[in-house]
């Protein structure tokens, strides 16, 4: 077992997976965004690799995205900031990044750079189910990491159920087609879509993201779903006190009356 499968096992509700987009709001605040997410309670934390074109991120996350390659943010320099943070960061990490620049990195040497320095999973929000299957899973695999696939309100029943049978940590249920942002509430349409996943009765335990923005969307999520994962909200609290994380994270919880 692994970090994340051990979540999991020890943990079936109320589960908060925090997004940052690595390098945002500066360069070096990686390790200290991760170390005062585990401090304040974070379940879980998805690292997100910049790219010019995130197709699937709303404004928030892309200009988060620039302003960290413009701030000279790359999967190398990631990696270097990252190589000793298992002496300090004991909750599961996940990388969320696009196929182009892991593709460019080569994805087994992504895989065993993802194992040498802790990192338990990865989301590819641009990764094709059936080529994930047949050619990344087996490497995947072989180094240990988790491939978390993303279903949507359109995702088949029969999709949904492949994807359950050939992942092994959880399902990452995204709200909505569109791209990430807040969201005042979920309407009436995606809590039956929530209702319709959750008794599916699926192996892996379900993430509700994109949209999770204050108290409500979030107990939402833990209402149909094992937690909630939530990314636009916290960039804008890092925006707001670029520097004091501790600040950030603190206004985050206080947002969400946790």
């Amino acid at each position: 077992m692994n970090r994340l499968t051990t979540l999991f096992l020890n943990k079936q509700k109320n589960i908060l997976s925090v997004y940052f987009t690595a390098g945002f709001p500066k360069l070096n605040d990686t390790t200290e965004i991760l170390r005062e997410l585990q401090k304040q309670d974070v379940d879980l934390v998805e690292i997100g690799i910049p790219f010019s074109d995130p197709m699937a991120d709303g404004p928030v996350i892309q200009q988060s995205s620039q302003t960290a390659l413009n701030n000279g943010m790359s999967i190398k320099v990631l990696f270097e900031q990252l190589k000793d943070i298992r002496k300090s960061i004991k909750i599961p990490l996940i990388m969320m990044g696009y196929l182009n620049p892991i593709m460019q990195y080569g994805f087994e040497a992504f895989c065993k750079s993802c194992k040498e320095t802790g990192i338990d999973g990865l989301i590819i929000p641009d990764l094709p189910f059936n080529e994930y299957v047949s050619e990344f899973k087996p490497i995947a695999d072989k180094y240990g990491i988790s491939i978390v696939m993303l279903i949507t309100p359109q995702t088949s029943e029969e999709r949904i159920r492949l994807i359950d049978k050939q992942t092994n940590s959880f399902i990452y249920m995204v709200s909505s087609a569109s791209t990430t942002g807040a969201q005042s509430n979920f309407n009436d349409d995606k809590q039956a879509y929530f209702r319709r996943i959750h008794d599916m009765q699926l192996r892996n335990p379900l993430l509700i993201g994109f949209g999770i923005s204050n108290a409500k969307t979030l107990q939402t999520a833990f209402t149909n779903a094992s937690g909630g994962i939530i990314g636009s909200q916290f960039i804008k609290e890092l925006q707001q006190s670029p520097n004091n994380i501790a600040s950030a994270v603190s206004s985050l919880r206080t947002t969400l009356e946790l």
